[in-house]
């Protein structure tokens, strides 16, 4: 039924929660995962020469480290046999991860939403709700919270 699942993460041990399910439905179906992790550059306004190189080398360093978080998820995925891939990129979220699910023509996006509500949900938005609200192909949502 799934042959492609993308899996977004964000580093997050609450984000992993959504791997038992992935690994599960990955053996049922002899499916291929794409871990995906975003890093997103925030705007840097006054910053002089010297401080927006610091900047750029620190936003260097957090992606490779980002890649290699996905990396070590593809290794282990494969050391179950399972069929693994992996990419880290740049850019706003929600863009990024739909884009992904459309160039790798995935089957489905599994993530894993933090189960904030109300205010909190709207002063840090959701990334489950966008991607929710644009994406268009199956979506497996896991609500995890801390008790959960």
């Amino acid at each position: 039924m799934y042959e492609k699942i993308l899996v977004p993460l964000d580093g997050s041990k609450r984000a992993e929660r959504i791997l038992p399910h992935v690994e599960k439905l990955a053996h049922d179906n002899n499916a291929i995962v794409y871990f995906l992790t975003v890093v997103s550059a925030p705007r840097v306004f006054g910053f002089d020469d010297l401080q927006y190189a610091h900047f750029e080398k620190e936003f260097e360093t957090y992606l490779e480290e980002s890649e290699k978080y996905v990396k070590g998820l593809r290794g282990e995925f494969k050391a179950k046999g399972i069929e693994a891939r992996h990419r880290a990129v740049t850019g706003p979220v929600v863009k990024e991860i739909l884009d992904a699910a459309e160039r790798e023509n995935v089957d489905l996006v599994a993530i894993c939403s933090h189960g904030r509500g109300g205010i909190s949900r709207l002063f840090y938005g959701s990334i489950a709700s966008g991607i929710l609200n644009r994406v268009d192909r199956p979506l497996l949502v896991i609500r995890a919270r801390k008790d959960n």
